[in-house]
């Protein structure tokens, strides 16, 4: 184990020194836009293995302004054959200069760099589309700055996406609405799955707030799978935050429970019950306690080991609103040997938990 972590270290550690290496080998690109005082720092990175069907692309930016400057990073899964002049033979060949392109309806990115087994890095500049962004103001979505093209053209937002959008029937009507989903992750793929699985948004802080929150189409198509159909996006999200997957769900119906509401679940989940402590409960001869008295369990701190401890002293199957009293009054297994070891023998469980009310502690 310790020699697979150490192999694993060590991997990434020479991926990033080899990166850095040939970062270091190329000038910064500085590209000047629209405004005088303003300009930019960009620098690509790529790995590929040929044991994956996509490299890597990261794409570095820095914008610097009289103001200040921003700094951000896009990473993406992306397949050599989208790319315009690189071939498979040069990313993973001994050593290779390279120029290619990466064409996008909203821009082009011209790369330059260095290739070696596989890793490349250099720099690149943005040529904006400008039939993209007269499109953009006749279509009634304003004007797009060049950075603004640079964010929609790294997202692969173009015509279908906007399209798809429109068919769907989404409020999106402004470029920086465009943005602020290229940014946020939502995908051609993403519309079109939500599509295909019968599930509508139509609003564009909704579908932003959905990938923020990590609702993919797997989430969504395992709840339909199991009867959650027509949920809406707040129900998915609340669902998602709260950790409730559709394996939580089938887990309490394997363990013969009936089909609770979602919010049931997530009531559930919010008090720390899993099937794991029904299963152990089940052990200690308590089966199929009431999702309620699960609960309560959870509120108040009876564990399977407090019971287990009471067992092994000799008390078994006691009722669930006892183990309760005991726990809220500080009346475990210890305080009980405890007390036995003092003379208080054969002493009932409420006259043990009068005895705590009263002080005497262990």
């Amino acid at each position: 184990m310790k020699q697979a972590v150490l192999s694993t270290c060590l991997r990434f550690l020479t991926i990033g020194l080899v990166s850095l290496c040939l970062w270091a080998c190329y000038p910064v690109s500085q590209v000047s836009y629209s405004v005088p005082q303003e300009a930019s720092v960009n620098q690509w990175l790529i790995e590929f293995k040929t044991t994956e069907a996509k490299a890597h692309l990261t794409m570095r930016y820095r914008r610097v302004r009289d103001t200040g400057f921003s700094e951000n990073s896009t990473g993406i899964g992306i397949s050599l054959d989208q790319f315009v002049g690189l071939t498979r033979e040069q990313v993973m060949s001994s050593g290779s200069a390279v120029q290619f392109q990466l064409k996008r309806d909203a821009g082009t990115f011209n790369f330059e760099g260095w290739f070696k087994d596989g890793n490349g890095s250099g720099h690149f500049t943005f040529s904006p589309n400008a039939s993209f962004a007269s499109d953009l103001t006749r279509q009634g979505f304003g004007n797009a700055t060049s950075e603004q093209m640079m964010s929609l053209a790294m997202a692969d937002v173009g015509m279908v996406f906007i399209n798809e959008l429109r068919t769907q029937g989404y409020d999106t009507s402004t470029v920086d609405q465009l943005v602020r989903m290229a940014n946020h992750g939502v995908r051609l793929e993403y519309l079109r799955g939500l599509k295909s699985i019968g599930f509508t948004v139509k609003s564009t802080d909704l579908v932003v707030k959905m990938i923020d929150h990590g609702v993919n189409l797997g989430f969504i198509q395992e709840l339909n799978e199991i009867g959650y159909t027509g949920l809406s996006p707040e129900e998915l999200i609340r669902a998602r935050d709260h950790g409730v997957s559709s394996s939580f769900i089938r887990g309490f119906v394997a363990a013969g429970y009936e089909r609770s509401s979602l919010d049931g679940w997530i009531k559930l989940m919010d008090h720390g019950v899993s099937v794991k402590f029904v299963s152990e409960l089940k052990e200690l001869g308590y089966e199929k306690v009431s999702l309620e008295d699960l609960r309560m369990m959870k509120d108040h701190g009876v564990s399977a080991a407090f019971i287990q401890e009471l067992k092994d002293l000799g008390y078994s199957n006691l009722p669930i609103d006892q183990l309760i009293r005991m726990q809220d009054h500080g009346v475990s297994a210890s305080y009980i040997k405890k007390m036995k070891e003092r003379g208080y023998t054969d002493l009932s469980i409420d006259e043990y938990i009068r005895m705590r009310d009263r002080g005497t502690s262990d």
